[in-house]
């Protein structure tokens, strides 16, 4: 039990008694860059926590290490990428044996027998607790290797600069977030302040030292995050700086390296828009003109602004628009319409269906070709290739029951070619599995997607246990991809489901502006309604339901667990976003004033306020009894910090009238995505796994 010491909070003339605020460390900042520095009191009490949790499933460790080896048996434990090819040098990363981490190499793609080293992040890892790759990018004259890491969990990286020649690294640049190449002496690179915002870009000169660097761009408004990229022509970077519900993109030709970036298009309420660049035009992927789902439109490069906006691929109602990439000649596409993805292109200049010559601003006259898949519920991702003149790309697809292929595609001839498809070393038959799409009806009658996973010997009568999740906030969908990990609890018999609610984008824009602010209601409620919809078509029975959801998804497995007593069995929440009002009061969080697009600014706004407040987790802890339940936490995530589940938990020991197990596992050197290796992540896994297990009373299965 977590001491009390009762701290009175007041706005809007309500006042309320938080009796675990002293959780929150007065130097959270510090803490996490560097743990160790985690008051006593505070450390006593996460230790005691984690202590009680490898006690009370101490009795699970064979279990564990079963699940653990399972899981490790669907990894191939040697590697290699697929090769990204430009101009004389091909690179891939490969995992070898025991290998955490990738190495990186590139070969001559004349003589491809002969490979050669960039960097092997197993060897840099060495002596770090924590150590997570971040980005690896070659220099256009293939002479440089910048490359980044994050030893703290904070999302702090550094990023060293090798040159390839002699394998030394000659600059290192601190507390950086992304980085792309400018030309073969200038690297660009989002910095991260003291309150872990992104808000500088930076452009640094090879062999200069990192306090030299030129602020390019600067953001004032802590609601916005920036982000720094080169289009696929190599002839432009990008800026970007953005929050939940607006944009504003700059831009600098990397012919003028030097020069001030130029403003594509001033930010304005509820209008977003990101640039892909193709010959003389932009190609703009955006909302404006009430385009809800997004449309493409282009402008000339010399004058970009919106006034010379003309629509290329114009909106309709209901197909979602996510990504667009372009080539010299070619332009390609992934749309989603009824919560299934698909990749369309078109030749964007050449010879039309009519025999016309048809020029890139004229686009639009070439026919849209796509390719989709027959499954009820699959995923699908678009993989330009990096030379610009290009007319192939790859894709990937992948389903619950279907491990990743990666296929080559001719958009000339429209010949598709396997290159790659994931092999699971221990076996694995696809035809063993059930894959449905179902909609479940929520409280107010909206359809919600539902993607099942379960195995054809699985009885469908109620009797089998469940694992659902979800997740439904910032416009994030879940994708229906290949559940690896997952097949451990199937194959024991699990139903797995994921409830595609509102606040992703599965049906549409408006699936995703349907639980912004007071809205959030509707994302709790289609959860509830999905579990109840399992239990009349007898998928699982009520009590028999693993509630799962990490970060924002953890509000919904929390709000959902204080509105249903009788459905859910167990929850899992991994780093929950749960102490909702408390963190959006609080503006030095570094993710705070850029939540507020979200969910609504309850400092000035009083429906904010009381809305948010309505469905808080934390706040709304019952006395009466809930399910088991495992929490996950972690010192340096900047995410979610880790006094939210950490206060959660302590509030459930003091309100809950029942002996059901509350475990709390805090990494206490990690950040919000836990463990980084490929293996190491799998311990985490395992033990929610066998947690789900032993409160189903399945822990000898």
């Amino acid at each position: 039990m977590a001491k009390r010491v009762p701290v009175e909070h007041e706005r809007f003339g309500v006042r309320w008694v938080d009796d675990f605020h002293w959780l929150r460390a007065d130097n959270w900042q510090a803490c996490v860059n560097e743990p160790e520095r985690l008051p006593e009191a505070i450390k006593q009490y996460l230790n005691s926590e984690n202590a009680w949790c490898e006690a009370r499933m101490a009795d699970t460790a064979e279990l564990q290490s079963t699940l653990q080896a399972e899981m490790r048996g669907r990894i191939q434990a040697d590697d290699d990428s697929l090769p990204d090819e430009e101009g004389p040098w091909s690179y891939f990363e490969r995992y070898q044996g025991d290998d955490e981490y990738p190495s990186y190499w590139r070969q001559a793609r004349q003589t491809p027998d002969r490979q050669h080293l960039l960097v092997d992040l197993n060897v840099e890892a060495t002596g770090h607790d924590y150590f997570a790759p971040g980005e690896v990018e070659y220099s256009p004259d293939h002479r440089w290797l910048a490359w980044s890491v994050d030893t703290t969990g904070a999302e702090r990286h550094s990023v060293r600069i090798r040159d390839i020649a002699t394998g030394q690294d000659q600059d290192c640049i601190p507390d950086v977030e992304s980085v792309c190449w400018g030309d073969r002496q200038h690297l660009f690179y989002t910095r991260v302040d003291d309150d872990l915002r992104a808000n500088q870009i930076f452009r640094h000169v090879l062999g200069s030292d990192s306090s030299e660097d030129v602020l390019v761009y600067e953001e004032q408004d802590p609601r916005f995050a920036c982000s720094v990229w080169t289009s696929l022509s190599g002839d432009y970077v990008f800026i970007s700086s953005d929050t939940d519900d607006q944009s504003e993109v700059w831009y600098i030709a990397c012919a003028d390296i030097t020069a001030s970036p130029v403003l594509v298009e001033a930010r304005a309420e509820s209008i977003e828009y990101s640039i892909e660049h193709q010959a003389e035009r932009f190609l703009i992927l955006t909302n404006a003109d009430g385009a809800s789902d997004f449309k493409i439109m282009q402008a000339p490069c010399e004058s970009p602004s919106r006034e010379h906006w003309r629509d290329w691929l114009p909106a309709r109602p209901g197909r979602m628009v996510l990504d667009v990439y372009a080539y010299q000649d070619w332009i390609m596409w992934i749309e989603r319409e009824d919560a299934l993805p698909r990749i369309c292109y078109t030749r964007s200049s050449g010879v039309s269906a009519s025999g016309q010559r048809v020029g890139k601003q004229d686009a639009g006259a070439m026919p849209i070709h796509h390719i989709a898949f027959e499954e009820e519920a699959y995923s699908m991702s678009l993989e330009p290739l990096l030379e610009f003149g290009e007319r192939r790309f790859r894709f990937g697809y992948e389903s619950p029951s279907t491990p990743e292929q990666t296929w080559q595609f001719d958009m000339a001839t429209g010949e598709r070619s396997l290159l790659k498809a994931q092999k699971i070393p221990s076996g694995h038959d696809p035809s063993a599995y059930v894959v449905k799409r179902l909609n479940a009806p929520s409280k107010d009658g909206e359809l919600v997607p539902v993607t099942l996973l379960y195995h054809r010997d699985t009885a469908i009568d109620g009797s089998a246990p469940c694992w659902l999740s979800g997740y439904g906030a910032y416009g994030s969908s879940i994708p229906a991809s290949f559940a690896g990990n997952m097949l451990s609890l199937v194959d024991r018999g699990f139903v797995y489901a994921t409830a595609h609610v509102r606040g992703g984008q599965e049906k549409g824009r408006a699936w995703y502006e349907a639980a912004r602010f007071g809205g959030k209601h509707h994302s709790i409620d289609d959860m509830i309604g999905v579990g109840r919809y399992l239990v009349s078509e007898n998928y699982t029975a009520a009590g028999k339901i693993v509630l799962s959801g990490a970060s924002a998804g953890g509000l919904l497995v929390g709000a959902a667990l204080n509105e249903e007593t009788e459905l859910w069995g167990a929850a899992v929440a991994d780093v929950p976003f749960v102490d909702v009002l408390h963190t959006l009061l609080d503006d030095t969080l570094p993710l705070t004033p850029g939540e507020w697009a979200q969910w609504g600014n309850p400092l000035v706004d009083q429906q904010a306020f009381e809305d948010i407040r309505q469905y808080c987790p934390y706040l709304n802890v019952q006395p009466r009894a809930y399910p088991p339940m495992l929490v996950t936490a972690g010192i340096s995530d900047s995410r979610v910090t880790y006094w939210e589940p950490a206060k959660w938990v302590a509030k459930h020991r003091q309100l809950r009238s029942d002996p059901a197990e509350l475990l709390l596992k805090t990494n206490m050197h990690g950040g919000h995505f836990g463990e980084a290796g490929r293996y190491a992540s799998l311990a985490e896994t395992a033990l929610e796994q066998a947690f789900a297990l032993k409160v189903m009373g399945l822990a000898a299965n």
